[in-house]
């Protein structure tokens, strides 16, 4: 499982222009999953993003995380973190999971998330989406649950 973490002053999602997710200060996530990715990914990413200290205390030193602050959290699924441009012009997206298995571990995160007490706002699975956010920072950390960057 992939993550590209935003730290955001605000952030939205659209699907044939409504407003469909929107929050403010927090994290917009864009999730990605592949084949062999469970719910122990799910639990690892969940564990790290929630917890990564990426928010500023009084000293203005990166210290807190976004339970620290009651931030938002919006996620986003986004299949073309596995896209794989090593060879030619047009990326390969044979890493990325099959919408069902991909759909199944996107919900998993969503659900796990709220459990959390957090707000948290949604894209649409499969949807032609259109994000906006105010990187604040900026501030952007990618993630893999395969610990291979």
């Amino acid at each position: 499982m992939r993550s590209v973490v935003q730290r955001v002053s605000s952030s939205s999602v659209t699907v044939d222009g409504d407003v469909i997710g929107k929050i403010d200060k927090g994290l917009m996530v864009l999730l990605g999953v592949t084949h062999d990715d469970t719910s122990k990914d799910v639990d690892y990413m969940i564990d790290k993003i929630l917890n990564l200290r990426i928010f500023e205390d009084e000293d203005d030193k990166m210290n807190l995380s976004l339970k620290d602050i009651d931030g938002e959290l919006l996620v986003v699924s986004q299949f073309t973190l596995y896209g794989d441009c090593r060879k030619g012009r047009r990326p390969s997206f044979t890493s990325a999971a099959k919408p069902d298995l991909a759909d199944k571990l996107y919900e998993e995160f969503i659900a796990k998330a709220k459990s959390q007490g957090l707000n948290v706002g949604t894209g649409q699975f499969g949807a032609h989406m259109m994000v906006d956010l105010t990187n604040d920072g900026p501030v952007t950390i990618l993630l893999d649950s395969s610990k291979s960057f």
